[in-house]
């Protein structure tokens, strides 16, 4: 069973910054993708970021281009998101997933439906 576990959440002032790390279980780390959702309370739960299985390219949402960036460790079997310049609308629960399709493709997925494995979710609070 593939497990995800989300780390590096916590409350940061607007303006800072907060690395999340995704860790994942199993040794099929390097065959897929991975992802980055968050979902704000009373809100659906949306994409932010997605990383393809060698690193060398990333999906950025437009709300968060140019403040967060996407990395992987596969020797690690880590994912990262690094966020900066936070403002308070980025105040959300950030979820890793891998995709149901392993292997090397663009685009990166960006809708729900097509990750199949979640992390339990990691909370970040922005304040103003």
């Amino acid at each position: 069973q593939v497990q995800l576990v989300e780390s590096g959440g916590g409350l940061v002032q607007a303006g800072g910054s907060l690395r999340l790390s995704c860790t994942v279980s199993g040794r099929t780390f390097s065959w897929y993708a991975m992802g980055w959702f968050r979902q704000a309370p009373g809100k659906e739960r949306e994409f932010v970021a997605a990383i393809t299985w060698s690193g060398d390219h990333t999906d950025i949402a437009d709300s968060v281009k140019g403040r967060f960036t996407a990395s992987r460790d596969n020797a690690k079997n880590t994912v990262t998101l690094q966020m900066n310049s936070l403002k308070p609308e980025d105040t959300a629960v950030y979820y890793c997933a891998r995709p149901k399709n392993a292997g090397n493709y663009k685009p990166l997925p960006r809708l729900e439906l097509d990750y199949e494995y979640w992390g339990q979710g990691t909370q970040v609070t922005v304040s103003s």
